[in-house]
């Protein structure tokens, strides 16, 4: 039986696709197929002489809205970049005040939208990461004892289960480093997976950051779920590169390990930020990288207070280790 794919469809303008194609490519996402229809007008318009008649049903058909499809795998990685797919366009519909870039709806083929909520949880099982983490999906139980460290999840359609390249070449990293009365910080939080599993593994605080305020709102309620005091998890909901405010609430005190799991651009954005952060010979851990831009992140880098420590890949998706020299 061949490899099953899921269809989804970005509706847009011909302004949009442009940064809607870039946030894709972003996320792993490079086979597109774009239907714009200011370009089927035009061509229509330019080889005018070439016909007198043109068939109706075949500009009905292409009078449609500008989209983009794109397809992932029906399996758990795929899908959980379906989701940060979608929360990728929400995002960009927040960014976007004019409307330039139209809907931003996202629309599934070949799969009951319906059901989508619920059907995508049959391919996500208890998933041992690294050494020492098991990821279990509330809806599932353990078979057997194990002395892994468990972390119950309901991500809520918010990225992060652990089956993603990038969340599970961050737990990875994140389970050699952390150490019992840690401070941590987690930007772009997503699920919460991450910064809640350093609590579950010995660290003392953490604190979660992500711009989509339903996202922060699910990370407090996955640490909730493993038994994490409120007063040890602090969650903001906000933009650290534009909210002054927030960032100013975010730098209240120093680090042991931040922990960046979200894509390039915002990646080589955070670049002078990261240093002010950390305590002394404190660790940053940052992924979300496609390997295409894995260059440009590490040249942003160099330029800062930061000792590169480590390189890990996973599939096309690369995650940076650093230590504070500052």
């Amino acid at each position: 039986m061949g490899q099953s794919w899921i269809q989804a469809v970005i509706y847009t303008t011909s302004e949009g696709i442009e940064p809607v194609s870039g946030r894709l490519y972003q996320l792993g996402i490079t086979g597109l197929e774009i239907e714009d229809e200011a370009d089927f007008k035009t061509f229509l318009e330019e080889n005018r002489s070439a016909w007198d008649y043109v068939d109706e049903e075949l500009l009905k058909e292409k009078s449609c809205e500008t989209n983009i499809k794109i397809y992932v795998t029906n399996d758990s990685a795929g899908r959980e970049m379906l989701m940060e797919a979608e929360r990728s366009m929400q995002e960009l519909k927040r960014l976007d005040a004019e409307g330039l870039f139209g809907s931003l709806r996202f629309a599934l083929s070949d799969v009951d939208e319906e059901d989508w909520a619920n059907n995508w949880k049959q391919y996500f099982k208890p998933l041992s990461i690294g050494e020492k983490i098991l990821v279990l999906p509330e809806w599932e139980t353990l078979e057997k004892e194990t002395d892994r460290t468990v972390f119950v999840i309901n991500p809520g359609m918010s990225f992060g289960t652990g089956s993603h390249h990038t969340t599970k070449l961050c737990l990875e990293r994140l389970e050699k480093y952390v150490q019992p009365g840690m401070e941590i910080l987690d930007l772009g939080c997503g699920s919460g997976i991450l910064s809640a599993v350093a609590l579950l593994l010995g660290a003392e605080s953490a604190t979660a950051v992500d711009i989509d305020p339903n996202a922060a709102r699910i990370a407090r309620e996955n640490a909730q779920r493993n038994g994490i005091e409120d007063d040890r998890y602090r969650v903001f909901a906000g933009n650290v590169l534009e909210d002054e405010a927030l960032l100013q609430s975010v730098s209240d005190r120093k680090y042991d390990i931040i922990l960046a799991n979200i894509v390039a651009d915002v990646i080589i954005a955070l670049a002078p930020k990261i240093a002010p952060l950390l305590k002394e010979d404190g660790i940053y851990i940052t992924s979300g990288i496609i390997t295409d831009r894995g260059d440009e992140v590490q040249a942003t880098y160099e330029k800062e207070p930061l000792q590169k420590l480590h390189v890990a890949q996973s599939g096309d998706w690369l995650a940076l280790d650093y230590r504070n020299k500052a």
